[in-house]
């Protein structure tokens, strides 16, 4: 090439670079400003006041407390936080006029799949519309399956019994304290694993590092979750564009992801998945596209991995600070299982009889919902049952974690752990799933809700029949991370005592 060409190439090369990136961060400084226009930055009314200035940390430990504390005092039970264009309601009239009666109204929306769009792509949790239908028509024959169900209690029986329940074993008596959150974030992720790919990452094994898979899957949750809590898109979106910072980290992780996900994919497919009992293969027998398999999995693996880890930490949190509730239900596993032997593990149809345990789950989710909050975008103007007008493209958010303690809803010992309040006569009642949002409600309500209470029945009956749990620190209050679930800031350290049959 001629050398005043080559030179002339390498400047137009350079002045295009340089006029691209200035292009782009003036559009960014642009598209923040009429962001801040548009969120009303200066309104001067006192919630957003206090939560511009971040006063509310004086007086509460956490952001879900300070809401609760506002929703308990709006008369009725909603409150506007203009800064955010977020309209936040526990009102039960208000949550199924969303969920169901104008539920077409109330999608998930543009904000929302755009933030997780790089992980779950077009999973079932991160679409509206004719898409989500389908996921959900075809999800709800595989899950509401006999069969899948029985592979599903197949797999968590065998993990407690082979690594479990030795892990507390070898734990109980050293005076070792054990960070119990940690232990069954690991338990989960080697179970929906196994659900989902039919793959073992064996993170529960404490001597050996997490697997890569687990690592590159955590940090792609945290850092995909992280870009909710920026004031605006924009900002993650140019460190995107750039590959900078926290961006570089998560399109690094979700890389690993993907490249895991596709060989397991391509592995199924060449040796056959006719006889394979995990998601993936029942997927696989409908569907040849790789990308969707592979969101439609994820998306999977993302909601069961990290909500019972927290519904079971939150559970024992509690049972460490009431110890009358867990002889209560050591009584009643002693009482159903009075046959069989401590060795073995609860069935289907015991813990069916079990209705005091399955009260204090539904009290500790009550109370702790691993999911604490859940928002729309509004399609068109509206109004809500309680008269609050909403604009085109407001969030509409209802918080689960501040509607259970509503004494409006559950009286006016909202805030007490009482498991005798869902039960009639002995026997388990549930509540309206308009007052009780843990799983969702109306049309997108939880398909995997009954899976997820026979896991955590099932860890709780092993491990509260054999080991005494108590939480290292008696007085400690959770202070939860930033996330898309409920996580324990600093973990949850323990002592595990076995018990002497």
């Amino acid at each position: 090439m001629d050398p005043d060409a080559s030179s002339w190439f390498r400047s137009m090369s350079s002045t295009f670079s340089f006029l691209f990136f200035g292009f782009t961060i003036l559009f960014s400084i642009f598209a923040l400003f009429l962001y801040v226009v548009r969120l009303r930055l200066w309104c001067s009314c006192e919630i957003c006041r206090s939560y511009v200035t971040s006063s509310w940390r004086k007086d509460f430990a956490n952001l879900c407390d300070w809401y609760t504390h506002l929703l308990r005092k709006s008369p009725t039970g909603t409150i506007h936080l203009h800064v955010l264009n977020n309209i936040i309601t526990v009102n039960p009239e208000n949550i199924e006029y969303m969920l169901k009666t104008n539920f077409e109204n109330y999608p998930k929306g543009k904000p929302f799949s755009t933030v997780l769009g790089d992980l779950l792509g077009r999973g079932i949790f991160n679409i509206d519309g004719h898409p989500w239908k389908f996921q959900r028509k075809m999800a709800s024959m595989e899950l509401g399956s006999v069969s899948i169900r029985m592979f599903a209690f197949e797999l968590i029986t065998d993990d407690i019994r082979s690594r479990l329940i030795p892990l507390f074993s070898l734990i109980a008596g050293k005076e070792e304290v054990l960070d119990l959150q940690d232990v069954f974030r690991r338990f989960s992720f080697d179970n929906i694993c196994k659900f989902s790919f039919g793959l073992d990452p064996g993170c529960l094994n404490l001597s050996q590092p997490m697997s890569k898979f687990a690592t590159a899957f955590d940090t792609a949750s945290k850092l995909s979750a992280e870009r909710a809590l920026v004031p605006t898109p924009v900002i993650w979106k140019l460190k995107r564009l750039l590959s900078i910072g926290s961006e570089k980290k998560l399109k690094e992780a979700i890389s690993m992801v993907n490249e895991l996900a596709y060989a397991i994919i391509e592995e199924r497919k060449r040796t056959g998945f006719s006889t394979n009992k995990d998601l993936l293969s029942r997927f696989m027998a409908s569907i040849d596209d790789h990308k969707y398999l592979r969101d439609i999995v994820i998306s999977f693996l993302l909601a069961g991995r990290d909500t019972i880890a927290s519904g079971l930490t939150s559970f024992f949190i509690l049972l460490s600070q009431h110890p009358e509730v867990e002889s209560v239900i050591r009584q009643e596993i002693d009482s159903v299982m009075t046959s069989t032997p401590c060795d073995d593990l609860a069935s289907f149809e015991q813990m069916r009889e079990m209705h005091y345990l399955n009260a204090a789950i539904h009290e500790s989710l009550r109370l702790y919902p691993p999911v604490q909050f859940d928002s729309k975008f509004a399609q068109e103007d509206d109004v809500l049952p309680d008269g609050s007008f909403v604009k085109r493209g407001t969030r509409t958010t209802y918080h689960q974690y501040a509607m259970g303690r509503m004494d409006r809803i559950w009286g006016q010992d909202s805030h007490e752990f009482k498991p005798e309040r869902w039960l009639k006569n002995g026997v388990f009642v549930p509540e309206s799933l308009y007052n009780f949002t843990v799983f969702h409600a109306g049309f997108r309500v939880c398909l995997g809700k009954e899976m997820a209470l026979v896991e955590m029945k099932s860890v709780a009956v092993a491990v509260v029949r054999r080991f005494s749990i108590r939480v290292a620190d008696s007085k400690q209050v959770p202070r939860f991370s930033p996330g898309l679930t409920a996580t324990v800031s600093g973990g949850l350290p323990v002592v595990i005592q076995e018990i002497k049959n």
